[in-house]
């Protein structure tokens, strides 16, 4: 039976994922920081599913994610959907601090665990290491400075991490996930939410992230007009960006 450990499950497209891999018969574990909702899902799936209370932002985030390898009894693939971020003009300290805490420092802490437990463990049977990251990556956005910082640094980790897996012959896939505009709780705080562009829903973004994970894809948009979407922002040349005016 394969095993996936997905971080950041107590909401959104983690969640839906959570439920979804256990309907397919693989065993699941599942960890954030509430853990009465963590158990929630565990009770609809309490032979498949084990549950880990983690904030990736604390200390103890990589040791408590390995304890949760080992609860499992091992790992085939790795899925990082915790992340945080807000529409945030007004440059508000402690929402950029936060911001960098999740999306960098756990981040760095739950993948680099993952892939020393790779280096350890897979021989011929590879692992893989699956991130939600963003499209906001593309370029900085003034009106959320932190998280399109923070995704595009999550873009260029996980390039070092599929070189560094070459060149250190680790058998472990890496899996960048390019999702835009999807609505979960994330984009509640953003005012112009009922406006954003080529908005979708779990129900349609899970699947789409469920096919890349066991395809093995190296980076995969959600969905393919963001492809496009993404293209034409890297392509604006730098003094016009600078004089666009975002409102999403």
């Amino acid at each position: 039976m394969k095993k996936i450990i997905i971080i950041g499950a107590s909401s959104g497209l983690g969640m839906r994922i959570a439920t979804d891999f256990a309907r397919m018969g693989w065993r699941v574990g599942i960890a954030a920081r509430r853990l009465n909702i963590l158990n929630e899902i565990k009770a609809q799936y309490p032979e498949q599913i084990e549950t880990m209370a983690l904030d990736v932002a604390a200390t103890d985030a990589a040791r408590r994610f390995e304890d949760l390898i080992e609860q499992l009894d091992g790992m085939d693939v790795l899925l990082y959907a915790a992340g945080t971020g807000w529409y945030n003009p007004d440059l508000d300290p402690a929402k950029e601090a936060r911001t960098t805490d999740v999306n960098v420092k756990g981040f760095t802490a739950i993948v680099t665990a993952a892939f020393s437990y790779y280096a350890r463990t897979a021989n011929r049977l590879p692992g893989q290491i699956a991130v939600i990251t963003s499209v906001a990556g593309a370029r900085g956005m003034g009106i959320a400075p932190a998280y399109s910082a923070s995704k595009r640094y999550q873009w260029n980790y996980l390039t070092a991490l599929d070189q560094l897996a070459h060149m250190r012959h680790v058998n472990v896939r890496i899996t960048d996930i390019r999702p835009g505009f999807i609505d979960t709780a994330l984009l509640d705080q953003d005012p112009q939410k009922a406006s954003l562009p080529l908005l979708m829903s779990v129900d349609y973004a899970a699947p789409i992230i469920e096919r890349a994970i066991l395809k093995g894809r190296r980076t995969v948009y959600v969905d393919s007009r963001w492809a496009v979407m993404t293209a034409l922002m890297r392509s604006v040349p730098a003094p016009l960006w600078r004089r666009l005016s975002l409102n999403l």
